[in-house]
Parts: C-alpha cells; structure tokens; sequence
C-alpha cells in the first residue's frame, strides 16, 4: 500500500471524463448502431493512454485507468455478471429521495444534465432474476491490458483499478434472502478483485451504497447497522485471500453538486468501515459538508497500519483549491493520524458516469490535480 514515508504522497479516486470520440461510439452502441470492434478498441487505447499520461504531469503518484472503458462506476458491471435483468422504468436515483423532495425545484433542474441525467448510455436499475456468476473475463482482461501498457512496469503502490461492490449491482428478485443474494454477488465479483490484483494492481472498491445506508436508510439506528453489516460481510466475503494492503476502499455521498443536507457524518459510519478488510480508506473531506471530518479522528484509532485517503479536493464545486488550503487539509489528518498514514487525495471521482457534461470541466480537474500535488509539497514541508 502506498504510504507517505518521506514526503505526502498524493492519488485520486478513480473515474475521470472521457473523450467526446469514446463517448460517441458508446452512444452508438447502445443506440444499436454499427460500432467496429477495432474503433472501439483504438477509441478505448487512446483514451487510456492520454488519461494515465496526463495524471503523471499533473503530479500523481498512484493512478488509474479513470474508468474510461466503463459507462458507469456501478453501470459497468451489468455486462460482467449473469442473472441480472435490466427494468426500464425504474428510478435510479430512488435512494436519495429524502434530498430531492426537500429541494425539489433545484434537483429538477440539476439532475436534468448532471449525474445519470446527462449520460451516455443510459443508467437502468437491474434487478437479479437468476443465478449470478462471473461472466466479464474478456472485457475485464482487455481493459487491464490496456491499463498495464499504459502505465508499464509500476508496481501496485503506483496504479489502482476501481471496482463496485456487491451491494451496489442491482436488487434482488431471485435468491431467498438478501443475505443469500449478496453472497452470490460477493463470489462473482471476487473473480473481478483477485484478477485485479493478480495483475499487479492495487484494488479500488467503490462502495457509496454504504454511506447512504447511514444517510437514507429507515428504521432504527439498529436496523442501519443491521443493514450495513450485511454490506460489510459481502465486501469481505468478496476479499477471501486478497491482502489486506492491496485494498482501497472508497466512499462517498452519491450527490455531488447539492445541498447534501441528509449526508450522514462521516462519526456514524466510521465504526463499519473499519471493520472491512482493506488496508485504506477514502472519504469526503474538502467540500463545505464534510471538512470537519478530521475531528473524527481526535476520538477514533484506525486499525493497524491503515492509511488514510482523504478528499483534500472536491468534485463539488469548480473552484481549484489554493495549495496552501490542500496543505492545511492535510497536515490536519497528518497530526492525528501520523503523516505516513495520509495520502492526499479527492472526495470522489470526477466523472462518475460516462457523460458529455461532467460537472466539473475536464480542464479544472486537471488543475485541481496540478493542485494537489503542490499542496502536498507545501504539506511535505511543515511535516518533515
């Protein structure tokens, strides 16, 4: 895992815009229409190789592919899995609507272009009718290829590949119980993460589903933990025999730019994310929500060796953070946790979805890049 021994080191959280030549063959396709497969190909290696080449100049040590292969950081998997079956119709943003109704004039006009209101190819909610089993071998091999050509020889502490977790695939129509259902869902996506890291990447499990049980979730504070238990025991199940320090685990709050005002405090969820199998964890910390969540840390001891992942960047406003303001946000976890067990990173990604009109410009994320990468030099600075 890579850790901050001499300097901060710094990384982000995954998915970033695709170029307008990749998004077109991906709306084609899913319109039905004539794509070849070597334009496609040709569209997903050039995308992958700028995407890598530009996080190295903006400053990054641990880099991904930006998911630029994928529609969706969940959306994804629905070509990966069997057993499921799309259900147009529904609505995939059910879980968050507690936030619409309460802001129901700005959410009509923001999710008309922003999240899965602007993508692509799009978002249907899918639902298991069937025996889950591991069917994206092909498409999973290619895109680590792609990745592994792009980036060269970096070792696993350089390159992270996202991927969803079992709670974040569909519901359940199949199975007898959720339980049940989930752990179907964790042994097919293990066939994902442990070739993930047989490839010689660290793995990025993406799981906001477990923040909103915290934040959306019904009934008591009981039947929240209950729930989030259940998650917890799919991502482990998931991680039999992967080390613990070749797993990040990201979180967040599903809405990016909003009032977010039924976000959950990162205090209440923090007990159950420690207790999953991975070796760092990122969360939401830059954005005017969730900066106070370093204080969680006065009180709460990470398990040993863990690092920490913390959005010192946001995806919730366009605005570039100053260096020096990066640099507060990290020294501030560096003093409570110990500076070699924080590097710097984002609150999310910035392009969740594969979409023309990703809410922050392609051009601004690479600036925020640009500084974060310079905070965490001022950081480096007034901690060693």
């Amino acid at each position: 895992m890579l850790r901050s021994t001499d300097r901060i080191r710094t990384t982000h959280v995954g998915s970033l815009a695709r170029p307008p030549a990749l998004l077109d063959l991906m709306r084609a396709a899913a319109q039905g229409q004539p794509v070849a497969d070597s334009d496609l190909a040709e569209a997903e290696r050039r995308a992958v190789t700028d995407v890598v080449a530009r996080q190295r100049a903006a400053g990054l040590d641990a880099i991904s592919d930006g998911e630029q292969t994928k529609t969706g950081f969940y959306a994804y998997i629905g070509q990966r899995l069997s057993g499921f079956e799309p259900r147009s119709g529904g609505d995939p943003l059910a879980g968050f609507r507690a936030e619409i109704d309460s802001f129901p004039e700005y959410y009509e006009q923001y999710l008309r272009s922003a999240m899965t209101g602007g993508t692509a190819v799009p978002v249907v909610p899918l639902r298991c009718t069937g025996p889950v089993s591991y069917v994206g071998h092909e498409r999973l091999r290619r895109d680590l290829d792609l990745l592994r050509t792009a980036v060269g020889d970096a070792g696993p502490d350089q390159v992270f590949v996202c991927a969803v977790a079992p709670s974040g695939v569909g519901g359940n129509e199949y199975y007898p119980s959720q339980a049940s259902y989930l752990d179907a869902v964790a042994d097919a996506l293990h066939e994902e993460y442990a070739a993930i890291v047989e490839a010689g990447f660290t793995l990025q499990i993406d799981d906001p589903f477990l923040t909103d049980v915290f934040s959306y979730g019904t009934g008591s504070v009981q039947d929240k933990l209950d729930v989030a238990s259940g998650y917890v025991d799919a991502i482990n199940r998931s991680l039999r025999g992967i080390p613990r320090d070749r797993v990040r685990l990201h979180t967040c709050y599903g809405i990016n730019e909003g009032p977010r005002v039924h976000d959950a405090p990162l205090a209440e969820l923090i007990g159950t994310l420690f207790t999953i199998e991975a070796g760092a964890f990122s969360f939401e910390a830059a954005n005017p929500r969730h900066e106070h969540a370093y204080h969680v840390f006065e009180t709460v001891t990470p398990p040993p060796g863990t690092v920490l992942l913390p959005g010192v960047i946001t995806h919730a406003t366009n605005i570039v953070e100053h260096p020096d303001v990066i640099a507060d946000r990290i020294v501030r976890f560096a003093e409570l946790v110990g500076r070699e067990n924080v590097v710097a990173s984002a609150d999310c990604g910035f392009s969740s979805q594969a979409t023309d009109t990703p809410e922050i410009h392609p051009t601004i994320v690479w600036a925020k890049f640009e500084a974060l990468a310079e905070g965490a030099r001022r950081a480096t600075v007034r901690l060693w």
